[in-house]
This record gives C-alpha cells, structure tokens and sequence, in this order.
C-alpha cells in the first residue's frame, strides 16, 4: 500500500516533455485556418450561392435547399485539401455535452468499389438514435429516430480528420431534444422584441442581436495524482480532504505568475482554439491554487455557446498531452473558490452597442434606460427561472459559499445609475437622461497618466451586474453549456421589450406624445422591478431577510428551484416567445431531476466505496501500528510510564476507533438512504429524497474522514492529498 501511493506522487511530478510548435505566423494569420467561414466560403462556393447563404447568416432567412449540394461540394473540396475523411453532426444534447456520429465521405459506386461523396442531404440532416438520449419522455426506449439539422449560422469546422456540422437536434414529432434549438428560438424573440423598440430611436435599425462574452475558470492537476483519486476521476471532485496549511489565504495566486508548464498547455491550447475561430483574450491565474481562467472577446450568443462547448471539449485533450488534468467542475476542492463561467451579455444593433451610456444625445440616454429597465422587468418577474436556469448539483456546491454570488438573483447598477433610475421615479424629467461619462482620476504620482474611471464600480456578490455595456451574469457555472442561461435570460427580455411596447403604443394610441409615453412606462417599470436592484453584500445574512421581504426566490434546493420552469409565468412566457412548449419544458425537468439524482447517487456510490476499501483499512491498519507500539512498550516499561510516554497514541487510537465506527455507520445509513430514495418513482419527489436525505450523510461522512487524514500516518494515506494536488511542480 504506502510503495504503491509514493510511486503515483512520484510519476505525478515528472515533466512531460511536450513540444509545442507555435506558427511562425501572427494570430490573425491563422485565425480561423480550420473554419470554412466566409473567406473560405467566397473561394469554394459559386458566386450566387453564397450570396443566399450569407443572407440565411445575416438576415435570418429560411435557408434553400437548392443550394445545399453546392455548399456541401465546396465544403467537401476544402474538407479533402485539408486531409479530412469523415464528416459529423455536432450537437449539444440535455448532457451538458456534445455528441457525433462519425461518417466517412465513402458510398458505393454499383461496380464492386466505392466513391466519395458527400450530398446536401447529408450536410443538411441526418437521423441520430434520439432514444439513447435524455429526452425526459419525450422519446421512449423503442422509438429511436430523431433529426439532426444544420445550423448555417454557426461555422463548421475541422477537428483532426473530421468536418464537423453543428447542428441542432430535434425528436421525430418535432420536440427540442438540445439546447441549440431553444437558444436559436429565443434570439429570434429578443431580436424582434427588441428591433421593435429600437424603432421608437431610429426606424433605420434592421436587427437586434444578443452578445456574449464567457470567461471560463478551470483547475488543473496532476495527471498522476488524478488518477490516484478514484473521487476526482469518477465524479470530477474530491469527496474527501482535509485543507492544506496553505492554500489561498495569501491571496499570493491571483494574477501571479504563470507556472512554465501551464504557460505551455495554455500557448498550445490558445494556438489550436485560435485556428477553430476562437477568439482568446484573456488568460491567468485565478484566486485558487492551480485555478485559471481562459475568456475570448465577445461574439453573437449562439456561435460563442458553440465556441464554448468547442473550448471545454478541446482543453481536455491538450491538458492531457502535457500531463495535466482539467477540472470543470464548479466545487472540484473544499475550503478554496470554486469555478464560474461569467456570462457578459449585452444587446447591439447594426447600429451600435444598446447597453452602451452614454449617448451623445438625450435621446439616446433614453434608449439606454429602457434597455436597462427592461432588461430588469425580465430578471425581476422570471428571477426564480433565471436561477433555475444556472442551478445543477455541481453548481450548488458554488453558489452562496463566500466566493460566488449567492444563490438569490438580484443586479448590481451602480451609484449613477441607481440614483438616474431614482431620479425618473420621482421627476420623469427629460433632462435627466444628459448622463456623465467616464470621469477623470489624477493621482499624486507625475509618472502615471490620468485614469479613466468608469461610471459604475463592480459588485462580485451581484449575480447579475451592469459593469458599463454589458451585464455580467456570475452565477453560471464552470462545466455549465451557457445556453440554459442564455435562453432563460433572452426569452425574459423579449417578454419585457414586447409588454414595454404594447403599453407605450396604447399610450400613444391615446394620444400622448412617443417621448413623454416611454418616459410613462419605464417610470412604472422603475417602480415595479426596484425589489431586484441590490447593491449591498449579497453575502450577509440580512440580504437574506431583505430578500425576502422583497419577495425574491430565495429556495435553496436545487430540485426544487428546477419547479421554477413549470410555474404558470415560465410556461406563458416560453410558449407566448415561440421558445418552448409545456411539453418540452416538462421534459427538460425530468431530465434535470434525472441527472440530479444520478449525480448524487455516483457520488454517494464513490464515497461508500472509498470509504470501505481506502479509508477504514487505512485508518485501521495505522491503529494497529499504534496497538502495536504500545504494546511494545508495556514489555520494557512500567505501567506508569506506559501512560505517560504513551498517552497520545492511546487517544489517537480511541480516536480512530470512534471514528471508523460513525464512518461505517455512515455508509450504512447513506446506502440505507439510497435503496428508500431509488423506490420512489416520480424523479421529482425522488430527487428532493437525494437532496434531503442522502447528500448530508455525505457531508457527515466526509467531516470524521478529514479529521482522520490529520491523524493517520502520511506514508500510509492512499489518496493524495490537497497539498499535493493544488501546487503544480
């Protein structure tokens, strides 16, 4: 046992050699070299052909038919000159994954051999087996088919020898069975809600399209010492450990240096994402010991979803050809931060940034504030869907726990903006939309140039943040697909822009001026959503009791915060946007309770395991040591002594012995708690048991295993330890 850790924490530390072969060429030269986008549309494809379909990209016409055996031969001609065999649809099933079937450009020929060829029909849909994935019902075991069909607005794109199709992903009687499908409907929503109300500002906007700018945190670990944590390895995070002595309260990580060999894994991972038109920014050292953060430059919400779903996939296998590991799950170690995945969403228009203030007349001040009002009608009356929407098992070992924002949806303005939105409750004065700008800061160093100051400072306890154009929504988690997010957010905006309008135009109706009508209905809506605006510490315990007297969601439990998707406003808003039907949204519930329940299950499985066949040999073997060596002792000393020089080992060894046994009760109680929770049929109900009867049972378990890890002889402990898996050598 103790020869078989040391070896593993030995290979663990041995650098890999891994040679990483920049292109001597500049970034923007190989951006986008294995993305047939538009550049390489205009060389491969006929002149009319790609005319049509860059109006299906830009101006959300149905797509033609027609033309798909031309665009699948230009595809096929690039595909060939880039060494490319097989072709796929790539989708985004209720997994929180990604799925492809892999097909080789080969049919045959009808004289014994066989041609390549790859058809339209074949780049425009396909039939994956739709009963292997969750469908919540939708779909049963013995009715398999399902469609696949290309999305044109999303680039395809080369991964080794495959061409891979996105796609989204519907069932044979027409049911989303993806995340594609609804993020696609819900941007359709908030692009006509919201270029309709553009036009009250400039009749001249066409179009209105939701950005994104994820910003991705992640841990990296050992390779070695990964695969000596049984936990890590099946359920993506450590169920047992005791804190280092040194972890992050130096706060001596955050924007440090880069270790040599993480510096190598992010040079190659940013090099191969940058030739799959990933546009990477931003890169460094998080707050906790071996977490980092990867973030692009922001870009139209359906294609940066895909981006990220790309990125979270291709980490993995870079992390692994330098010897690393990554972890995406949201609470991977205890007592250190977890991982998010910020979601910085903002409106623009073919005209210009609508969240951007401020204007250079009133009138566009004015535009902003009904953008922002708005933006808060929809997180205020859906604020229980919106966490629903950004909730998971892993993630709720995030939310709430002095790192990430709380598990209670409210947004952070600002003074300024605070005090603007004040101001038009009370006054409704058209002047008041002359709104400052960035104001100037002098410091008392000649060296340092005046600094820029933005008009609003930053809140991390703010789940939903304005932080000058954009809102920022922290809540996300790391391995989360910010679709579920994102079609929430928009489909709420929508709603909010769409009700705005229809009381603005009856106000008018009326007779009242268009100016004096919005200035009417964002002061209502001011005075409405004003419980959702906080810019206090969303930390502290008397946020809670406020929030609650403000009438917020504050539920804690994750299944039950998942009924938020069925609540009568839920189901009125998703079918009233086009987004999702009743029947698809009691699916996806299913699905979610599902999953709940599976992952607190493995994990309670893992556990148990660990428990019985590491921990408690483990535990027992160094108390016999202890027996042992007290029993020694008795022979050559005298009972007096035996006591005195003897007495911490006779403690450690009740210890022990106390522990195992509420440990073995433990695990008795939790598969006990399993069996009773496993009977009940409805996967709601079923969950609530997972979450209420087994989940702490864990965490009782887990509390007596660390206080033996403190005890237990280092060279004998099986696992490694946080001290080993958080400083990377």
């Amino acid at each position: 046992m103790t020869n078989l850790r040391f070896k593993v924490v030995e290979g663990a530390f041995k650098k890999r050699p891994v040679e990483v072969i920049a292109p001597m060429e500049r970034p923007s030269e190989y951006f986008g070299k294995n993305v047939f986008n538009r550049a390489k549309m205009y060389k491969y494809l006929p002149a009319d052909v790609y005319e049509k379909l860059v109006d299906v990209i830009d101006n959300g016409t149905r797509l033609d038919r027609s033309i798909a055996d031309a665009v699948a031969k230009g595809m096929k001609q690039w595909a060939d000159e880039n060494g490319v065999t097989h072709y796929t649809h790539w989708f985004q099933p209720l997994t929180e994954g990604t799925a492809e079937k892999h097909d080789a450009f080969i049919e045959h020929d009808g004289k014994g051999g066989m041609i390549e060829e790859f058809s339209g029909k074949l780049l425009v849909q396909q039939e994956p087996d739709a009963s292997s994935f969750p469908s919540g019902g939708i779909r049963n075991t013995f009715e398999a088919r399902g469609y696949s069909a290309w999305d044109p607005t999303s680039p395809v794109f080369i991964i080794d020898d495959t061409l891979c199709i996105p796609t989204i992903f519907i069932s044979y009687t027409g049911e989303a069975l993806d995340y594609k499908a609804p993020l696609l409907r819900a941007l359709h929503a908030v692009n006509v809600a919201a270029t309709n109300v553009c036009h009250y500002f400039d009749p001249k906007v066409k179009k209105v399209t939701s950005n994104l700018g994820w910003e991705q945190e992640y841990f990296l670990v050992d390779e070695g010492l990964y695969s000596a944590r049984p936990d890590l390895m099946l359920t993506g995070r450590t169920l047992m450990g005791h804190d280092s002595a040194k972890n992050q309260q130096l706060e001596d990580h955050y924007f440090g240096t880069i270790p040599d060999r993480v510096q190598a894994f992010m040079k190659d991972l940013e090099i191969q994402a940058l030739e799959l038109s990933i546009p990477c920014k931003t890169r460094h050292n998080e707050v906790a010991p071996n977490q980092f953060e990867i973030a692009p430059i922001f870009e139209e919400t359906n294609l940066a979803v895909d981006h990220n779903m790309l990125l979270m996939s291709l980490m993995k296998r870079v992390a692994r050809k330098h010897g690393f590991r990554v972890l995406l799950h949201e609470k991977p170690f205890a007592g250190i931060n977890g991982s998010g995945k910020h979601n910085n969403w903002s409106l623009s228009t073919d005209t210009g940034v609508l969240l951007h203030a401020p204007g250079k007349t009133p009138e566009e001040n004015l535009r902003f504030v009904t953008f922002i009002v708005e933006t808060l009608m929809g997180l205020y009356r859906h604020n229980g869907l919106i966490k629903a929407s950004i909730m998971s098992a892993t993630n709720a070992h995030r939310l709430g726990a002095n790192e990430a924002p709380p598990a209670i949806i409210s947004s952070f303005l600002g003074t300024q903006l605070s005090d603007l939105l004040d101001h038009i409750e009370t006054k409704g004065n058209e002047e008041l939309f002359n709104m400052a700008g960035k104001q100037g800061m002098k410091l008392d160093i000649p060296e340092i140039p005046e600094l820029l100051i933005d008009n609003t400072d930053r809140n991390r306890t703010s789940p939903f943040a304005f932080t000058g154009n954009r809102f920022e929504f922290r809540a996300v988690g790391s391995e989360a697909n910010c679709a579920s997010a994102m079609i929430a957010l928009n489909t709420a905006v929508a709603e909010a822009l769409a009700y705005f309008k229809k009381r603005v135009d009856a106000l008018i109706a009326q007779g009242q001026d268009k100016t004096s009508a919005i200035i009417d209905v964002i002061r209502d809506d001011i005075k409405t959503c004003k419980p959702i605006r906080f810019d206090g510490n969303g930390y502290s315990d008397e946020w809670v009791e406020e929030a609650k007297k403000r009438g917020l969601d504050c539920e804690t439990s994750c299944p039950l915060i998942f009924d938020n998707y069925l609540s009568e406003t839920s189901i009125k808003m998703f079918e009233g946007m086009n987004v999702m039907n009743e029947k698809e949204l009691i699916a996806r519930n299913e699905v979610k309770w599902d999953t709940y329940t599976k992952r607190i299950q493995i994990e309670a499985r893992v556990m148990g395991d660990l428990t019985m066949n590491h921990i408690i040999p483990v535990a027992t073997h160094y108390q016999s040591q202890l027996a042992k060596n007290v029993q020694n002792m008795r022979q050559i000393l005298s009972e007096e002594k035996v006591e005195k020089l003897c007495s911490r080992n006779l403690g450690i060894i009740e210890d022990i012995g106390e522990r195992i046994q509420i440990i073995e009760n433990g695990v008795d109680d939790l598969v006990n708690a399993r069996k009773v929770a496993n009977k009940i049929e409805s996967e709601r109900e079923k969950a609530i048991a997972y979450h209420d009867t087994v989940a702490p049972i864990m965490e009782k378990i887990r509390y007596h295993i660390d206080k033996l890890e403190l005890v237990v002889s280092d060279e004998l402990w099986t696992l490694p330890k946080y001290r080993e898996l958080l400083f990377i050598r």
